[in-house]
Formats: structure tokens, sequence, C-alpha cells
């Protein structure tokens, strides 16, 4: 059973957009057993130029479903979101299921559904999505946060891991799609 916590950014939440987003939502349920209960958090947002922005978590015991899409138009932004969502559950479904036939895991959350529009090609991607084509291994050096941003962009990479040189804990920083910075501390 699917709730929703719809909220809205420079945009007001009324009862026809509300009733869009929980209809079109609402469909994934069927790849759900009946006992999964999860709260779908929709955020919608409008910019100054017109844009909107749909974004759908939906954290589960074992697995967080998340989705994004901008378009001029906040329906159609809702249509493409859950397109997404709907191929990453058949995504994890087709994986788990492949993995973990006699145990019970992220395959508890989906109910039995027939995914007949998966063809050989998006099996194939499938199989090869996962597989570690190198590995690197490196020593981690302390330095600050700044200074980790400074490798990072040196570097021409997207994240960089690093020890924090005052609290010693194994961090990454990276680098977001709107240009800022973000950090990821770990216990």
């Amino acid at each position: 059973m699917l709730d929703f916590n719809i909220r809205g950014e420079n945009v007001e939440v009324t009862a026809a957009i509300r009733e869009y987003v929980e209809k079109k939502i609402d469909k994934l349920e069927r790849y759900f057993t009946e006992s999964t209960n999860a709260t779908a958090h929709v955020n919608l947002k409008v910019y100054s130029d017109k844009q909107t922005k749909v974004e759908v978590t939906i954290p589960m015991k074992n697995l967080t479903l998340r989705a994004e899409e901008r378009n001029n138009d906040m329906y159609a932004a809702v249509d493409l979101i859950v397109d997404k969502l709907e191929r990453q559950i058949r995504k994890y479904k087709t994986r788990v299921n492949r993995k973990s036939r006699e145990r019970e895991g992220v395959a508890a959350f989906f109910a039995s559904v027939d995914d007949t529009n998966n063809n050989a090609q998006e099996q194939f991607e499938d199989d090869n999505e996962f597989n570690v084509v190198r590995t690197k291994q490196f020593d981690l050096k302390p330095m600050d946060q700044e200074e980790a941003i400074l490798q990072m962009n040196m570097l021409g990479h997207n994240f960089f891991i690093f020890t924090d040189a005052e609290s010693d804990g194994t961090h990454i920083v990276y680098k977001r799609k709107d240009g800022r910075y973000g950090l990821i501390e770990t216990n």
C-alpha cells in the first residue's frame, strides 16, 4: 500500500495535481506484494524559466526507488517518472530473481507480474551492466574537503575518496548535476 507525501516548491499542489500524481504512481503497486507498505515522497518544483522538476523517492526495507525528471509540462514529467520507476523495478526484479531464487530478500517486495515486454536486448544489457572492467588500488591521503575537490577537478573525475585530516574518517566528495559539490561522510 503506497502512502503519499506530496509537496511543492514555487507551485501550489492543487487537488487536480495531487490526484494525477497519486493515480499515476499508484500504478506501481502492481509490482509489490500486498504486505508492502511504503511512502512515496513526491517533490514538485517550478523554476523561474517555467520548467518543472518532479522527484519521486520510495524508500522500502531493502530497496529505495528514486527518479527525477525535468520537463516544461509537469504532467508529462510525472508520466516520464512513472516509466523510469517501472524500468527500475523490472531491472531489480529480474536481477534479484535470477540471483536469489530460493532466498527471500528484495524479491519478497515484488509481486509476480509477467514482464512480457522485456526483450532479449534488455536482458543482455542487464547481464553486462554490473561487470567490473577495471580495478584500482590507492592510498587515501589525509586532506580537507577543499583539497579533495581540487584533486577531483584536476583529475577530471566526478567523485573523489579521501581521508579527512581532522576526523580521520573516509569521505567522498562528488560533483552534483547542478554543478555544486556534495560530501558523503562514512561512519
